[in-house]
């Protein structure tokens, strides 16, 4: 079987399935596992994204959602060379990667019957579901059983660890300008981890509020996720935003209890590495119950006057 992903969650699924050698196609976005990179890539942004700030971003976006009804494009071409038997795509969310609609018109010039199959996840059973899909689809459901079974007992194993902890009251940002907060999976990682989350909802769509809006909840602990960054952007963004910041978690901030993550590698997207993202959720929460855990590269202490300078800033 040929397959081509238009999703990086996806990719990293196939990958977990092993299944790397049936890939012949990523998007843009795809940036994990490095195996993945040799493929060609089937879909491009319509507005180039390096040296843009958070807002500048959000305005592109909206810009292209107008004028196109998309933010991506897909290379027709490329697809009709790699000529895969199935296709992978999702439809909860058009901004963060190609829609289901466009990849279901996009085979529409492929010789034969391919398969596009969406992965629209919304919460953590989801996304275990979309893994066992993939491996159905694939022909591969019993090695996708066996991947999801250890998946879940990490997760029980987390939950079971911070189960008689005081839960920890959590502001979550999965957006800098404008603000927004974590909906889908997200709110259940943090309730996974021993948190609760303050102004996000489960199984719901991402919400944009106001910084004026999330004064006064005064979280224990602060956590800077932004959707597609990792932590060197991450820290960047939260360095921008510093003043807004503090101002909705400064005791938090007081205490060393604010944190800046690789958003994109382990909260963002509905793949495998949700499950890193809940067990580094617990090391943030409840370090006592996690000794030793090692967040290099994924999440770092941060605040205004004190934070890591980002590798290429050295």
């Amino acid at each position: 079987m040929r397959i081509a992903s238009l999703l990086a969650s996806a990719t990293e699924i196939v990958f977990a399935l092993g299944l790397d050698d049936q890939l012949v196609a990523i998007s843009h976005e795809c940036d994990y596992p490095p195996g993945a990179l040799t493929r060609p890539r089937v879909s491009r942004p319509r507005f180039p994204l390096d040296g843009l700030s958070s807002g500048d971003i959000d305005a592109a976006v909206r810009q292209a959602m107008t004028e196109f009804g998309s933010v991506y494009e897909l290379d027709a071409d490329c697809l009709r060379d790699t000529n895969p038997d199935l296709v992978l795509t999702q439809a909860v969310c058009e901004v963060c990667a190609v829609p289901t609609s466009l990849a279901e018109r996009a085979v529409e010039v492929l010789d034969g019957e391919t398969r596009v199959l969406s992965i629209d996840s919304h919460t953590i059973d989801d996304i275990l579901a979309s893994i066992a899909a993939v491996g159905r689809a694939a022909g591969v459901e019993d090695r996708a059983l066996t991947v999801v079974a250890d998946y879940r007992r990490r997760l029980d194993a987390v939950r079971e660890a911070v189960s008689s902890r005081r839960r920890v009251r959590v502001l979550a940002v999965e957006w800098l300008d404008p603000p927004f907060l974590p909906g889908h999976w997200t709110p259940q990682m943090i309730e996974l981890a021993g948190g609760t989350t303050l102004g996000s909802e489960a199984s719901v769509p991402s919400k944009q509020t106001d910084w004026a809006d999330l004064l006064g909840l005064d979280p224990d602990v602060l956590i800077v996720m932004p959707c597609g960054y990792g932590l060197d952007a991450a820290v960047q963004d939260a360095r921008a935003h510093a003043d807004h910041l503090h101002s909705v978690a400064t005791r938090a901030m007081g205490e060393g209890r604010a944190f800046v993550v690789d958003g994109s590698a382990y909260f963002n997207r509905s793949g495998p590495r949700m499950v890193d993202g809940v067990e580094i959720l617990g090391a943030l929460l409840h370090p006592d119950v996690f000794p030793g855990y090692d967040l290099t590269g994924k999440a770092t202490v941060w605040s205004p006057a004190a934070n890591p300078i980002p590798n290429d800033e050295e």
